[in-house]
């Protein structure tokens, strides 16, 4: 036993050594180009992305060892990375006994959370350690009523999920000291690869902590003793209106803090939901909030974020939701819909977010005409829909509105006024929505635009172009 602790020493100095020394290089090389790169950032401060915001740690609550003062968790967030837990709480609440021997013997530092089921499915926990080598376990107990801190107190309530394995150190000496041979020959790799040139930039996946232990529907295992070696055990079905408490008790002393996220598996539409700016052609992070209603409870924040940057996000059939996105600069996007409205193929939900700038365009073209007439057609006027939300979310906005014929130029005079008027339809319309008309001017096209526009389509037999109108912001009011 001592020569395998002296070995497993040793082998830790090295990936320590080989650590410090990748970090000393990588300052020197720092300091060495600090100059050039100050240079290179100062050119492109205009147009570069906001800096992410800094992640500082969740100060655990003194009271949340004990199980009256869980932290409340909502589904499909993640809360964390925490400090430590520190010392088992006022009372010692979990003891195992002959009877309970599948229970912490005592809580060593421990943290109560608390999460409430919003739909049928399978409970899954995704538990990622600062600290791989502490020594986490945890219990999961339905909550039973008023009395349940005293039941689980006296042991009258089981846990309906165990998970107690113990940390496998040889295993995760050997993952060290592989990482640690693989790293040279990655840095050799690094410096012959050439960066991918795209025209329209590459979204990357936010990294997330890895989990280390937890419950999985894909697991194996039902429980985890003691005795065991293991991270995950097999997910519980739960139902909607259930309470959960998860008591997490780290063995180690000294030991860090950790994050944790809970979720329910259930058939569910999963789509990457990004915000990208077509001007700046890049993906932006936005304020974020999206509610879903339908399950127990009202309304629930499946997403708020003040700065998200794009990911996943589930919606659950049967349910609908509404989702509010904006940003400064920028024209804000309201939505509401229902789940059964996305595909289950669809694995993208794209919006575009638009520049609130002078100079901004937005073209129209599903909107019509009576032919030769100003007058909409009933039932084609819903596209403007959209437009009126964005200016009503923004009445600092003005805006001019610009019509559009299709001429072959014989009588383009009649044509300019033509134009013209649909601007004015077009205005009438945003008015009657609830938009001041003073934000709001009208202009049609000029005779060399209709003679250019006539041209362009004869010559060429392209035909004419498809826009019934056009909105460009003029600026805004003081």
């Amino acid at each position: 036993m001592y020569m395998m602790k002296r070995i497993f020493v040793a082998l830790m100095a090295v990936v320590l050594l080989i650590g410090a020394a990748g970090d000393v290089q990588a300052q020197n090389k720092k300091k060495k180009s600090g100059k050039a790169k100050t240079t290179q950032t100062t050119k492109k401060k205009k147009d570069a992305a906001p800096p992410a915001p800094v992640v500082t740690d969740i100060e655990l609550p003194y009271n949340s060892n004990d199980c009256l003062f869980a932290i409340p968790l909502q589904m499909d967030q993640t809360y964390g990375p925490t400090t430590a837990p520190d010392g088992a709480g006022r009372v010692q609440e979990v003891v195992a006994d002959k009877a309970h021997p599948n229970l912490f013997e005592r809580e060593h530092n421990s943290v109560w959370y608390k999460i409430t089921i919003p739909y049928n499915g399978q409970l899954e926990i995704n538990i990622a350690q600062r600290n791989i080598w502490d020594d986490y376990d945890f219990l999961v107990y339905r909550y039973t009523g008023v009395y349940f801190s005293n039941q689980v107190l006296l042991n009258k309530v089981a846990p309906v999920a165990v998970n107690l394995g113990a940390v496998d150190s040889n295993a995760l000496a050997a993952a060290a000291l592989k990482a640690s041979e693989r790293q040279p020959k990655a840095k050799a790799e690094a410096g012959t690869k050439k960066k991918k040139v795209t025209e329209e930039p590459e979204f990357v996946m936010p990294t997330e902590p890895k989990p280390t232990i937890g419950m999985s529907v894909d697991a194996k295992d039902v429980m985890l003793t003691k005795k065991q070696f293991g991270g995950f055990i097999k997910s519980i079905p739960v139902r909607m209106g259930e309470t959960y408490y998860i008591v997490l008790d780290n063995r180690s002393e000294g030991g860090q803090g950790h994050s944790i996220t809970c979720s329910v598996h259930a058939d569910a539409y999963e789509p990457l939901v990004l915000f990208y700016d077509r001007k700046g052609k890049r993906y932006i992070d936005v304020d974020l909030m999206i509610l879903e209603k339908g399950g127990q409870g009202g309304e629930r924040a499946i997403v708020k974020d003040a700065h998200y940057r794009g990911g996943k996000v589930k919606f659950i059939p049967g349910f609908s939701y509404t989702l509010y996105a904006k940003r400064d600069g920028f024209f804000s996007i309201y939505r509401e819909f229902n789940a059964s409205d996305l595909m289950m193929r669809d694995t993208l939900m794209l919006s575009y977010m638009e520049r609130t700038e002078r100079g901004s365009t937005f073209p129209i073209k599903n909107i019509y005409f009576e032919d030769g007439d100003a007058a909409l057609i009933p039932g084609t006027d819903t596209a403007l829909m959209q437009y009126v939300a964005m200016f009503l979310n923004h009445p600092d906005v003005t805006f001019l509105v610009k019509g559009y014929v299709q001429s072959y130029g014989v009588n383009a005079e009649a044509d300019m006024l033509l134009s013209l008027d649909r601007a004015k339809t077009v205005k009438q319309y945003f008015v009657d929505h609830g938009i001041a008309a003073d934000r709001i001017t009208t202009a049609g096209m000029t005779k060399n635009e209709i003679k250019r526009a006539a041209a362009a389509a004869l010559d060429k037999g392209a035909g004419f172009s498809g826009i019934k109108a056009e909105l460009i912001i003029t600026g805004k009011t003081e």
